[in-house]
Formats: structure tokens, sequence, C-alpha cells
């Protein structure tokens, strides 16, 4: 694959596919066993769930976990059953049109609503980007003394990483993110078996409550906690991303591509599910269940974890889990840096220049906060930049909602009406969660 070295912008008229380099490049059998077929478009559903397990959810989970036990884990499952449904129309979208969301965006809105839609969405990719610098120099610092300034500064590294993968072709990509997310699994399997929460009281976390609202400090973590699972940016991702399958682009073959793209990104939010369910079950038991309500920042987790949980490695599986979190995030954050940047702007740029601009954007306030209020004001900003990841939903999430409810543009897969309207609600729900917090921040 040829990287550019230089920004370029295409001529009027010209049109280019999403991710040019890699669109088509992965064969789907035509024929054969199901299974097969199944197969070959195993992978960009995990590359989107990576997003929703990243170290920004951590923050918000162990902070929600710690205050109020098992209670916003109905919020989890909220967000994460939201999610699997805007996946699979971010899929539909690709699948049918051959436009991921920002090129849909691009073709319909004017230039003054495009350029706001991009900076919203490229405000939501620094907010991502900085719990990842955040994570990651967490890590760093907890398995191998690395102050966290000095981490911070070395995940500016991890620019070439994304180059080193697609240069092995993106099959390879995938596999190496769901190698991680394999470790990230098994890491809190073993947790939760030593943790060994009360299963009623699991369960009984899982029914919605009237609190979650009432309460505002509860709202701001719930509205993190959305923030971090239906992460707006990843749905250019997935957009994006079903169109490096090769299939047979007509109606047989985008049906059955829709079938396969929905179940993979299914599948993949249900491990994204678990592993966040994970963090907040962990966080309930050992600290809110052991009187440890004050427990919101991800270092305090870490030393707390062995003894309160009585497993020594605990706190090593921790912070391995949470290093694998943050290189897999730098992954699908700078593939949709590219593809938000090229959909709205027409504007390529070399993955490693892409990357580099937008983690030193985001190492900035990293840098300042630790030099300023130390260790202890990361959490804090952890949790803020997922509260602005929710507030950027809207503006991917409705756009979406439009595109796939208009007939012109999907034609017979355009979705059916008690689909649209349980989409429509979802934004509903989404637009409201955030009205309520601005008029609860107003008031304090």
């Amino acid at each position: 694959m040829k990287q550019r070295f230089f920004a370029s912008t295409l001529q009027p008229g010209e049109t280019i596919n999403s991710l040019p380099e890699v669109n088509a490049s992965i064969n789907v059998p035509s024929g054969g066993h199901w299974f097969r077929r199944m197969l070959a478009f195993i992978g960009p559903g995990y590359m989107v769930a990576v997003g929703y397990m990243d170290p920004g959810n951590w923050a918000t989970d162990i902070a929600g976990g710690s205050r109020f036990g098992y209670t916003l884990l109905s919020v989890i499952l909220l967000s994460n059953l939201m999610a699997i449904l805007l996946q699979a129309l971010a899929a539909r979208l690709g699948i049918v049109t051959g436009r991921d969301l920002a090129q849909a965006c691009r073709d319909t809105y004017s230039k003054p609503v495009n350029i706001l839609l991009w900076l919203a969405c490229e405000a939501a990719i620094i907010a991502c980007d900085l719990a990842e610098v955040i994570g990651t120099a967490i890590a760093l610092n907890l398995l191998f003394g690395i102050p966290l300034i000095y981490g911070a500064i070395i995940t500016a590294l991890d620019a070439f990483l994304l180059l080193l993968l697609m240069n092995k072709g993106f099959r390879f990509l995938e596999a190496f993110v769901i190698a991680l997310l394999t470790i990230i699994a098994l890491c809190f399997g073993i947790q939760i078996m030593a943790a060994s929460p009360p299963i009623a009281a699991v369960l009984g976390g899982f029914v919605p409550s009237l609190q979650v609202v009432t309460n505002p400090e509860m709202l701001y973590i719930a509205i993190g906690i959305i923030g971090a699972t239906v992460m707006p940016h990843n749905l250019y991702l997935h957009s994006s991303i079903v169109q490096t399958r090769a299939y047979v682009r007509n109606d047989a073959g985008r049906k059955q591509a829709i079938k396969w793209a929905t179940l993979d990104s299914t599948i993949a939010l249900m491990l994204a599910l678990f592993i966040n369910a994970s963090i907040l079950i962990i966080a309930a038991s050992a600290f809110h269940g052991n009187g440890r309500t004050d427990v919101v920042e991800i270092e305090q987790a870490y030393k707390l974890l062995s003894p309160l949980l009585g497993l020594g490695a605990a706190s090593t599986l921790f912070a391995v889990a949470l290093l694998a979190s943050g290189i897999n995030s730098t992954v699908t954050a700078t593939l949709a840096g590219q593809i938000v940047m090229e959909g709205f702007l027409q504007l390529r740029l070399p993955s490693w220049a892409r990357r580099l601009l937008t983690r030193g954007i985001a190492i900035i306030p990293v840098v300042a906060v630790t030099a300023l209020y130390g260790d202890r004001g990361t959490g804090q900003l952890l949790v803020f930049s997922q509260v602005i990841l929710s507030m950027q939903l809207p503006f991917a999430v409705i756009p979406l909602v439009r595109f796939v409810s208009d007939k012109r543009k999907m034609g017979k897969f355009v979705i059916p009406g008690y689909v649209a309207a349980i989409a429509w609600l979802v934004a509903g729900i989404i637009l409201s969660l955030n009205c309520k917090m601005l008029f609860d921040m107003v008031l304090q």
C-alpha cells in the first residue's frame, strides 16, 4: 500500500471510495457453506467494538460502580442496545450506498452545515484520543513506573503502529485488534470470578432506576457512560470499513452483506457489554461493597483491587487490560479521523501525519492537567472527555437516521417505519439527557 506524504484534495466532481486503499480488498465467497461467508465478514464489528471499551469507559464505569454500586448497569445495557441499533444502521448505509456517513453528509448538506458536522466530529475524536492518551499513560505508569507526563508523550509514537499494520493488510489489522480484545476479555473474566459479586444485586442493577435522572451526579456519570459507549465517530468508522468486503454489488449481494455485517457488529458489541459491565461490577463489588465510594481514579482502582479481591494478580491483570485497551483504541481513532477528514473535506493526509496531529492536540491538556493537579486530575479529565463525546452524538446520530430512513437514498433497503421510530426515539433520549445535564450544570 502506498502512502501519500503530502495532503491532497480532489478536483471538482471527482469522487473516491471510502478508504480507497483497502476498499473491497477482502474477498467474500459467493458460494460454498454460509459459514465461510460469515467468517469473511467478521472483523469490522470488533474494530468498532474497540471504541466501546476504551480507557474512557473505564473511568466512567469505575466511578459509577464505586459511587452507586450496580445501579448504572442499566445505563450500560441501554447504551449497548443503542449502539447495536445505530451500528447496524451505519453498516446498512455504507453497504447500500457505497458511501460512508461523512461522504453521505457531504453529498446532502450545504458547505456550512458540513463544516459544523466536521468540527463536531473532530471534537469527538480529540476527546476520545484524550482518553486514550490518559489510559495508555496510566497503564505504562502502573506496569513500568513511567511518569504520566512521559507516558503521554510516548503515546505519540503509536502514530506509526497503524501504518505498520495497514501495510500488512486490513485483515491483519483486524486480527491484531481481535487478539487484544481477547486479552482484555480474559483479564476481566478472571477478575469477575475473583470478585464473586452477588448475582441478585447484579441482575437488579440491569433494571432501570429513576435515580439516574433525578440524581444530578448520577446523571452526569450516566451521560459519560452513554458518550463512552455510543461513540459518534464510530458510526463514521463502521459505515466505511464494512466496504472493505468484496461482496457482489447487487441487491442480493447487499442483502447478504447487511445480514452478516449486522451479525458481526452485534456479537462484537455483546463482548463490549460484557467488558463494560465487568468493570462496573468489579468496582461495585470491590469498592462500593467495602465502603470505598471515593474511588474514581484508575490508579486508585489498581492499588486497591488485589487486596480487596484477595487475588495477587488482579491489579496486574487490570493494568495489562488497560494497556491493551489503549493500544487498540489508537487504531480505530486514527481510521475514524482519516474517514472523517476525507469524507467531509475531501482532504487526504498520510496516516502518520493525521495521527500525530490529533495525538498532539490530545497530549497538551493531559500534560497540563498532570503538571497542575498531579495524577488525581486525570480521572476527572477522563470522565469529562466522555461527556464531551455524548454531547457530540446528535451531530452523527440524526444524519444517520435521516439517511437510512430516506427511500431516495436507500431504495428497497430503506429501514421499516418501526425501526425508524425506535432510532428517532434513541436520538431523542440522547438529546433529552444532554439537555437535562446542561440544565443541572447551570443550576449548580
